[in-house]
């Protein structure tokens, strides 16, 4: 008895001390009553492994949820060179997954059977109609596989290994990358860990091979685009064939994640396509306080990654990153045709534009030759990092940079806000002006633009020259990252031929602005062709604020099921 008591006491304790490395863990990992897994029996089956058996692994497919009936398991995290960390042991009434079995995405961390165990496992489809039926104990699963994926990406330990230099142009695109879309991630820095040097033998990189990318099985590429290394670790994901979505989604900021949100929620199918990353500019924004009920203010990558979760909670399709490079509106069998680089076409019976704008780039001497390399078009952490304790400079005057600005603030020695205009009243709110005007380590140059940007000998940005708008005077510092907040164009080429009306600037026209719509009725968000409708800054005479892009995308939804049901009406 003594001798039982004291193992009791024994796992108890060391399962306290796995608890203690995780964030918020009564949360993150609890524990379901008899009831409750009761509740959860007719949306899974049981299935039973041996000792030693994987229930699943890093890289490949999971097959959903797992509840533990009887048994345990034990989850640990491995990266591509082969080092494993262990993270915690399941027993019975706890559940085995996270947000990537909510699409049957690779899983991040390995699950084996420590001895005979039997589990209930809830297929994808079946784990999301869960969350949804079940409302008060989806919720409390649906908060455990969002914090585990937090816990995941703070580890720092375990998914790709990124190898080279820190301040490289490669290793700064693909962690911003990698960090925008929830993925994790580790960089080990050839010049002070050792753990690379084993790889750099092996491999001889060249400067444009870096970085080395080791995929959580082993594979090492060189140097990869977004879409390689997103293939390479199964990001790309989500049916496609012959299935014909009812919308289709380009883009995933705010508008677009919103529509994503309201249409599955009600029932559509929808597939949403981005280039880069979900959230848009608002996801690179470092706090957005203007935005209703967040009166302490949210980061634009939290606000849009709850969003995100939403979507793929309600069954959609989250396609990133895939680049759609033109829509064919002929609808000869009635569906829409997204043509996709390097896949095959998509096809929706309807189509919702929210691809939003890409970063204006002002006509400065040398500007291409520093992006990615001390030219930055957002500030996230990862730039951060960067220039700490360094000055730095910003160009803009609207929201986007008053909260760049004092993001950076925070991290940097000094940062030199250069302003083409003589003030900040009529583009910044209010707030942002105040606190930029309280922030010391802020100093502004009105009236005043860059002329050129000039660098060292492996290309990186190491000074810039301005000059004032009023007078002959020039001057220069020597600063090694400068961040552009000039406001954006719309990202409408993929529209050219399919008849959608642009206005001058090249935002979408809708609604009765539209010539094209005149002497019918149409909704407020069609374009000139009927079936395809626009939200968000890509819209022309959008507010361009993230809750007008929240606002469009739910509104957008009632359009789409009246044309949905027109056309699926039978002819008379």
């Amino acid at each position: 008895m003594d001798v039982a008591s004291g193992q009791d006491y024994s796992q108890r304790a060391d399962s306290d001390a796995q608890m203690a490395r995780f964030t918020r863990p009564e949360q993150t990992f609890p524990t379901l009553t008899s009831a409750e897994i009761e509740r959860l029996r007719h949306f899974g089956e049981v299935r039973s492994y041996a000792d030693g058996e994987w229930l699943f692994e890093t890289g490949k497919p999971g097959p959903g949820m797992f509840v533990v009936l009887s048994g345990h398991v034990a989850i640990t995290q491995r990266d591509g060179l082969g080092n494993v960390t262990p993270l915690i042991d399941q027993g019975p009434g706890q559940f085995l997954a996270e947000l990537s079995q909510l699409s049957g995405r690779p899983a991040l961390v390995d699950g084996r059977a420590e001895g005979e165990v039997e589990t209930l496992l809830l297929p994808p489809e079946r784990l999301r109609a869960l969350l949804v039926a079940e409302a008060e104990l989806g919720e409390r699963i649906m908060r455990a596989l969002i914090l585990r994926r937090v816990n995941l990406l703070q580890a720092g330990v375990g998914g790709i290994v990124l190898i080279g230099p820190s301040h490289s142009a490669g290793v700064v695109r693909l962690q911003s990358f990698l960090t925008r879309n929830g993925q994790p991630h580790h960089l080990l820095d050839p010049e002070r860990d050792r753990d690379a040097a084993d790889v750099i033998a092996r491999y001889s990189p060249k400067p444009e091979d870096w970085p080395l990318v080791v995929t959580p099985d082993g594979a090492v590429l060189r140097n990869p685009g977004e879409t390689e290394i997103a293939r390479a670790i199964g990001m790309i994901g989500g049916p496609r064939n012959d299935r014909i979505y009812d919308v289709a989604i380009v883009g995933s900021g705010p508008a677009g994640l919103a529509t994503a949100v309201y249409a599955a929620s009600e029932g559509l199918s929808v597939a949403v396509l981005d280039t880069r990353a979900f959230g848009g500019q608002a996801g690179a924004s470092a706090r957005i306080e203007n935005y209703l009920g967040f009166p302490t203010g949210i980061s634009g990558q939290a606000l849009t990654a709850r969003a995100f979760n939403q979507a793929q909670k309600f069954g959609a399709d989250i396609m990133i990153p895939v680049t759609v490079k033109s829509l064919d509106c002929t609808r000869t069998d009635g569906a829409f045709s997204v043509a996709l680089d390097g896949s095959d076409p998509l096809r929706s019976r309807a189509v919702v534009v929210a691809s939003g704008a890409r970063y204006r780039r002002p006509e400065i001497e040398n500007l291409a030759k520093f992006e990615g390399r001390g030219v930055w078009y957002w500030a996230s952490p990862v730039e951060a990092k960067l220039c700490a304790g360094e000055e730095v400079a910003l160009v803009g005057a609207g929201n986007s940079a008053g909260q760049a600005a004092v993001f950076l603030s925070g991290h940097a020695k000094k940062v030199l806000m250069i302003i083409r205009g003589g003030g900040l009243g009529a583009s910044m709110s209010r707030y942002l002006i105040e606190r930029i005007e309280a922030t010391p380590n802020i100093e502004l140059l009105f009236n005043t633009e860059i002329t050129s940007l000039e660098g060292d000998e492996a290309s990186l940005l190491r000074r810039i020259r301005w000059k004032s708008r009023l007078s002959d005077d020039e001057d220069f510092a020597d600063i090694s990252n400068l961040f552009l907040f000039v406001g954006a164009d719309p990202a409408t080429s993929w529209l050219d031929g399919c008849g959608v009306t642009l206005d001058r600037g090249g935002f979408v026209v809708t609604g009765a602005q539209s010539e094209q719509n005149q002497g019918r009725l149409v909704a407020p968000l069609e374009t000139s062709v009927p079936g395809v409708y626009a939200v968000g800054d890509v819209r022309s005479g959008s507010v361009k604020r993230v809750g007008g892009a929240i606002g469009e995308g739910a509104q957008v939804v009632a359009s789409l099921h009246g044309y949905l049901g027109d056309a699926a009406k039978p002819a008379l």
